[in-house]
């Protein structure tokens, strides 16, 4: 499994998170399943983040979007931008390759302009 697969499995885990509340570690099996041993321990600490700081990454989000809230996004939405954020937290990835993955996932599971915003909100981010 690739980065790209795994930044979109942790993006689905924390989509999952927001929709259920359920535990994240059994998130995480479900989502990763089998898999599991070969992911990499940084998509897990990404989720364990985006999960944990959801109130302070809200508050950034809401102070970028002009005329929107958090509240009013999409889940989807939502789950791509904390995870956005928790890459940004950890610094371990560079900015531009954070943003062109979130904006990779918005064109794939999102409406068609909402990459636009993804894109917009992490570069001020």
């Amino acid at each position: 499994m690739n980065r790209h697969e795994q930044r979109e499995k942790a993006m689905i885990a924390v989509y999952q998170y927001l929709l259920v509340e359920r535990d994240i570690d059994e998130l995480i099996q479900d989502v990763f399943g089998e898999e599991l041993s070969e992911a990499d321990p940084y998509f897990i600490e990404v989720i364990h983040q985006s999960v944990n700081n959801v109130d302070r990454y809200h508050q950034y989000i809401d102070r970028v979007l002009k005329g929107w809230t958090f509240d009013r996004l999409g889940t989807i939405e939502k789950a791509i931008l904390l995870n956005g954020c928790s890459e940004f937290d950890l610094k371990k990835i560079e900015a531009a390759v954070i943003i062109d993955e979130s904006v990779q996932l918005a064109k794939k599971y999102c409406d068609s302009d909402s990459y636009k915003l993804i894109n917009s909100v992490l570069d001020i981010i």
